[in-house]
């Protein structure tokens, strides 16, 4: 996959260059990249001369062509993307790219496991972990609040979904639980956040029984805002609401494996979209492959299911593809 080679020339890279600059660039990272990297780092046993040449060379001539660019390129980002998009659209996907480096206190947790974070937090007041978990990537919250009691689970991802904008109060307050938990400084400038689109996101990463759990609780409380939750959802069985040509895209980026054991959990009717979307020997060799694979664990089956459905949402960030259905957009 186009992604995986560059990641694998970035670790080419990085080892080329030599550990004291390896770190250097490390540091200008972000956790999942830095994770991506390690593992492409460690994977790497030994490398041709002629492909670390190749790696240095392409490197060299990409630098030489950046370094003529010298404008202000988050204006430049802000403005093509708002134009394109709309401010809506628009505003959540700039607010991840041009996000800066040390934004606070809660730059600390991102690097750290969901069941460390949880223990950290767990006895905060379920607003302050509400205003902590929104600043987080989605999976990462899931993963978080999958750790806690269900009562609190569910008190917390209520309270993200009516949360409409974090208050100067509220962050004042966040900034005082990050200082005593993380010794760090944190100044989080005031945004939107939060909301229906917010839990969504959050409960498409959490387990089938924990997410049920959850959307019955805000559904007796409120039973419009649960319908709300569930409408901008997208789960795996929604892939039956993309294009053919969005389904061509998203097989060109999943690996065999994880298609199999994904697949082990889908509908028959979702299956034989997949299968039509397929050269006719793929689709034979996947057909085979499902019929000859035992009994596989249901946690296995969901977090595959998971991974794809994260490559369909950054396929979607990137305009590649079109959300039909749950969270979709009508197309005329």
């Amino acid at each position: 996959m186009p992604a995986d080679d560059g990641i694998e020339k970035s670790a080419i890279l990085l080892i080329a260059l030599g550990e004291d600059y390896a770190v250097e660039v490390l540091k200008h990272l972000g956790p999942k990249e830095v994770q991506k990297l390690g593992h492409a780092m460690a994977a790497l046993k030994s490398v041709p001369r002629a492909r670390v040449g190749e790696v240095l060379a392409e490197f060299q001539t990409t630098a030489e062509e950046s370094a003529a660019v010298n404008y202000d390129t988050d204006a430049y980002v802000r403005s093509v993307l708002t134009k394109a998009l709309g401010d809506d659209k628009a505003s959540n996907l700039i607010s991840r790219i041009l996000q800066p480096g040390d934004t606070n206190g809660i730059e600390g947790l991102k690097w750290m496991d969901a069941p460390t974070v949880a223990d950290l937090i767990k006895n905060e007041h379920p607003q302050i972990i509400a205003t902590i978990l929104v600043h987080l990537a989605h999976d990462h919250a899931s993963d978080i609040l999958n750790q806690f009691p269900e009562r609190l689970r569910n008190d917390v991802v209520l309270r993200i979904a009516t949360l409409e904008g974090i208050q100067p109060e509220a962050l004042k307050e966040l900034n005082d639980v990050m200082l005593r938990l993380l010794s760090g400084s944190a100044s989080v400038k005031q945004s939107a956040m939060g909301g229906v689109r917010a839990v969504a996101e959050i409960l498409n990463f959490m387990g089938t029984a924990n997410e049920s759990s959850v959307v019955d609780s805000i559904r007796e409380y409120d039973p419009d805002l649960a319908q709300k939750i569930l409408d901008e959802m997208f789960v795996f069985e929604n892939l039956m609401d993309l294009d053919d040509r969005a389904i061509q895209l998203l097989l060109r980026e999943i690996q065999s494996e994880s298609l199999i054991l994904a697949m082990k959990g889908a509908t028959e009717s979702l299956r034989e979209k997949i299968f039509k979307n397929m050269s006719q020997r793929a689709a034979e060799m996947l057909r085979e492959d499902l019929d000859s694979r035992g009994p596989v664990r249901l946690s296995e089956v969901e977090s595959e299911q998971k991974e794809i459905l994260k490559i369909v949402r950054r396929l979607a960030d990137e305009g590649q593809i079109v959300l039909g259905g749950a969270g979709g957009e009508e197309m005329l």
